[in-house]
């Protein structure tokens, strides 16, 4: 891969049932274009990775450890590393960005499949 990637030519990968991502991998962080479909869960984990992300459009319930909330377009999270966390998306679904650091190499190896973009 070059400098520079157009996201909507990146083949989607199933991350969770509903759940797809387009990602660009870097040396030392991985950034995902995480698209929710309505109702869709992203089931409690958690992973050595530290994560930030923030809501482009739809909404989410987002847990953090024991916080909760609510989420709308422009809102943030900050996601320590090991720290458990879930999120259930509303009935429009949800597209959101997200960058890890370390690499999230678990997410190299995911099924790749054809799916419409929700965004750009």
């Amino acid at each position: 891969m070059g400098a520079f990637e157009d996201t909507s030519k990146l083949q989607p990968q199933k991350i969770w049932e509903g759940v797809a991502g387009r990602v660009v991998h870097g040396e030392r962080l991985t950034l995902g274009l995480v698209e929710l479909d309505p109702g869709s869960v992203v089931p409690e984990h958690q992973h050595e990775n530290e994560q930030l992300g923030i809501l482009i459009s739809g909404s989410c319930e987002f847990r953090v450890g024991d916080e909760s909330r609510e989420l709308g377009p422009g809102d943030t999270w900050c996601i320590p590393a090991n720290t458990p966390h879930e999120v259930h998306t509303g009935p429009g679904g949800a597209v959101m960005i997200d960058v890890f650091s370390p690499v999230r190499e678990d997410w190299k190896p995911l099924e790749r499949f054809d799916r419409e973009p929700l965004w750009p």
